[in-house]
């Protein structure tokens, strides 16, 4: 990516917002890229700045194999990352982008990096609660059912030989990158843990949810939207509110009301 919002090939801004006091830093799911996130940018007050994470082999890196392992993908977008974290951020993650989330502000945290002002997961057990699969193993047909079971996949893109053969490349391995991470022992953060789950999501119960405070000696609580395991498209806007909401009103100066946002 290319021009005055370039960041890099790991992160991409749609808006420049040289005024930001508040950065938010956003981890796609498994199949997803940064683009998934572009809508939140027009909802976002001209104080907090978005940045997406772009993984290899999706959209405008396409051509570029996938990652394999965790470690990499993690350290990779920490390095980034670290080069524009000069003032307090968020962190927000969907479903694998929580467990990206969480590895990277730990390897941020051991390159001497701030914690981020909240963590803010969604769709998925806190690391370690869930291990393994086999949904990458499995042949085509197969994974297609499992994106159907998880809704998120238009219809018409697994209907379509060619684009289902070039979105399944890149599902297949986010989810063998996914069922083969074993998270290694490390300290717990300290900053707080915001859990965003759809109430009839499989993925998530609320129980799972609480379990996320295994991570942190930070407070936790725990948000339920109506929907399923991508809640988060339809009711967008409430998203937002809230991820919002996780952050001192100082920081963003408008007093806690999100333009755009009723």
């Amino acid at each position: 990516m290319t021009g005055a919002g370039s960041l890099g090939p790991w992160l991409r801004r749609y808006q420049v917002r040289p005024a930001a006091a508040v950065r938010l830093v956003c981890f796609p799911h498994a199949g997803g890229g940064a683009g998934s996130y572009r809508p939140w940018d027009t909802l976002l007050p001209s104080s907090v700045e978005l940045v997406a994470v772009q993984y290899p082999g999706r959209e405008d890196r396409f051509a570029e194999p996938p990652v394999a392992e965790m470690d990499e993908l993690a350290g990779q977008v920490a390095g980034a990352l670290r080069r524009v974290l000069d003032r307090p951020y968020l962190v927000f993650g969907h479903s694998m982008g929580s467990a990206i989330a969480y590895e990277t502000v730990q390897r941020l945290r051991r390159l001497g990096v701030a914690e981020p002002d909240t963590l803010i997961v969604s769709g998925r057990p806190a690391p370690g609660e869930v291990t393994g699969g086999e949904v990458h193993l499995r042949d085509d047909d197969g994974l297609c059912d499992e994106l159907t079971r998880l809704g998120g996949t238009p219809a018409e893109v697994l209907a379509d030989p060619e684009l289902r053969r070039a979105v399944l490349r890149y599902v297949r391995g986010d989810y063998r990158l996914i069922e083969t991470y074993r998270p290694a022992p490390a300290p717990p953060l300290s900053c707080p843990v915001s859990v965003l789950r759809g109430g009839d999501d499989p993925e998530l119960s609320a129980a799972q949810a609480a379990g996320w405070s295994r991570v942190t000696t930070g407070p936790l609580d725990v948000h339920t939207f109506p929907g399923d395991h991508f809640y988060l498209v339809s009711q967008r806007r409430a998203v937002v509110r809230t991820v919002l909401g996780t952050l001192d009103p100082a920081l963003t100066r408008t007093g806690g009301s999100w333009a755009g946002i009723p």
